[in-house]
């Protein structure tokens, strides 16, 4: 669902994600102070996996549900959902995700998303994203210290 938002002061968060070698596949790393940023960075690992955010303006803003039956099936039906707005009409990449609403005791989340549609010959390809996998998926949480990452392959 497409969102009106105002682009004056509009800021970007610092990046805290890296992408780890994995055998076939790529590994996605993000982390934050609290969970919810390490699930906003690793989104937007996945859609700077897929191409250069740096080439990518804020033109649109979609909102998106997510719902999982734990915190991990959170994770993954939210890089899912992020996915297919990617993959499908409107194609878009997306340079910030902000999480409203992070419910973590029925494991649901609402984000608003901000880019524009991918458009070959302005936005580098990268490489596709065919799926997001369970595979040593790792949430780890230190509220003592505020440190929170996450740990996800993606099948390309």
């Amino acid at each position: 669902m497409e969102v009106d938002f105002s682009k004056e002061n509009f800021l970007l968060p610092e990046l805290k994600y890296e992408y780890l070698d994995h055998t076939a596949d790529v590994q996605i790393h993000g982390w934050g102070s609290s969970l919810k940023e390490a699930f906003e960075q690793c989104g937007v690992a996945m859609f700077g996996y897929m191409t250069e955010l740096d080439y990518v303006s804020v033109e649109q803003c979609f909102e998106i549900e997510a719902q999982g039956d734990d915190l991990e099936g959170l994770l993954f039906h939210f890089l899912d959902e992020l996915l297919f707005l990617f993959s499908a009409e409107p194609y878009l990449v997306c340079k910030k995700l902000e999480i409203t609403k992070f419910d973590m005791e029925s494991f649901q989340i609402s984000c608003r998303c901000y880019g524009e549609p991918f458009e070959l010959g302005k936005h580098p390809q990268g490489t596709e994203v065919k799926a997001i996998t369970y595979s040593a998926m790792q949430i780890v949480q230190d509220a003592e210290a505020s440190n929170y990452e996450v740990f996800v392959i993606i099948d390309i």
